[in-house]
């Protein structure tokens, strides 16, 4: 039956890795760059010691066991087979709970707080703190199937995920997203499907309003000042891969160390490092998250969902009325484009819970997953 749902169990076929192996040994590298303090992109001696540790000392067969051990599944919706990780709490009443990543995330992005949202009196929570968690790979990432038609925005992924969450039996769960992930999530919020009962965002795609811009005290000033610097000198990625994502797809399909430093460059530019992903983020972790696109040559087609995205934004974008569903927020200063509690007011009716944190960046859950986890059992402590 095509609604199935089935193990997936990973074993990557030992050639493939040979062939990489082989491809990282013969990388022609560029010239040093003049300036390489990260401004023109990843520094040259960066990416050597990256790929360094790849051919020396790291264990692919490490991160596939990982993830064997987090019961991944996969299911068809919609034509295209979906991969996840279905994590279920040993707690009677854990909620269940969607996690979206982004690009260029993964399910990986959540590695850091799987335990303690599904183990959490063993993380200073209570029973009551519990979650079963579904992590999905978007389409066209990870080991997710690739779609072959055009169509894939995030509302269709948003509609893909209330299905899987029906056919799982989850008659009432949250669902939370960053990145592109809280697109998804913010659509599911305003679709509401039957189950839903609340979302949580450490990212809110937004436009600040004209008033909002005349009206900004000096905190919200600050936020318009990052999201213009993100704007100008780190969303070169975004621009190209929201109109020709197929200029860059050759290069992503073809040679590992080009995937890596499209990849290292959103590390090191968006995250809470002051330009030093290693500061924040262990080296095979990042690695671990490369290979994800690397592996089933994901790279192309997960550049695509820009592209996707801008079609549908051009064409009405998200609903403009307040969300109704509840909905909890987290803005970590490290991240470029944020919101204050007042224009998430205007934007959300029913904002159960918001907390601005000093630290921590756009891939919240691996750079601050303490933090990040509070948040949750936070936000949806009420909505059980």
């Amino acid at each position: 039956m095509s609604d199935a749902v089935r193990p997936f169990i990973l074993d990557i076929p030992q050639a493939d890795l040979k062939d990489l192996g082989d491809r990282l040994s013969r990388t022609r590298w560029p010239d040093q760059s003049p300036v390489e303090d990260g401004r023109q992109g990843p520094p040259l001696e960066k990416l050597r010691a990256l790929v360094a540790r790849w051919q020396n000392g790291y264990e692919w067969r490490r991160c596939e066991a990982l993830l064997n051990g987090w019961n991944p599944q996969i299911t068809q919706i919609d034509g295209v087979d979906i991969h996840f990780l279905h994590i279920r709490s040993a707690h009677p009443e854990a909620m269940p709970l969607l996690l979206t990543h982004g690009w260029p995330g993964s399910v990986l992005e959540f590695r850091h707080v799987i335990d303690p949202l599904v183990n959490p009196t063993a993380h200073g929570g209570t029973a009551r703190d519990a979650f079963h968690l579904v992590i999905p790979s978007m389409p066209g990432f990870g080991f997710s199937g690739k779609p072959t038609e055009p169509g894939w925005t995030p509302a269709r992924i948003a509609a893909a995920w209330a299905t899987l969450m029906a056919r799982l039996g989850y008659d009432s769960w949250g669902a939370q997203g960053g990145d592109w992930g809280a697109m998804v999530t913010m659509i599911l919020g305003h679709m509401a499907p039957a189950g839903l009962a609340g979302i949580h965002l450490n990212f809110v795609p937004f436009q600040p309003s004209q008033a909002e811009v005349a009206n900004a005290d000096t905190e919200e000033r600050q936020m318009l000042s990052d999201a213009a610097r993100y704007d100008a000198d780190y969303s070169a990625y975004m621009k190209l891969q929201g109109t020709r994502p197929q200029s860059v797809a050759f290069a992503l399909a073809d040679s590992p160390v080009g995937l890596a430093a499209w990849i290292y460059a959103l590390f090191q530019d968006v995250s809470d490092s002051g330009g030093d992903p290693e500061s924040v983020f262990d080296l095979d972790e990042m690695i671990d998250d490369i290979m994800l696109y690397w592996l089933p040559n994901a790279g192309p087609t997960s550049a695509r969902l820009y592209w996707e995205g801008m079609q549908a934004m051009r064409a009405g974008g998200m609903p403009q009325d307040a969300m109704r569903t509840p909905a909890g927020i987290s803005m970590f200063r490290g991240e470029q484009v944020r919101l204050s509690r007042r224009w998430a007011e205007a934007r959300f009716d029913r904002l159960v819970h918001f907390s601005e944190h000093g630290e921590g960046g756009h891939f919240a859950a691996l750079e601050r997953p303490g933090m990040f986890v509070d948040d949750l059992r936070a936000t949806f402590d009420g909505l059980r």
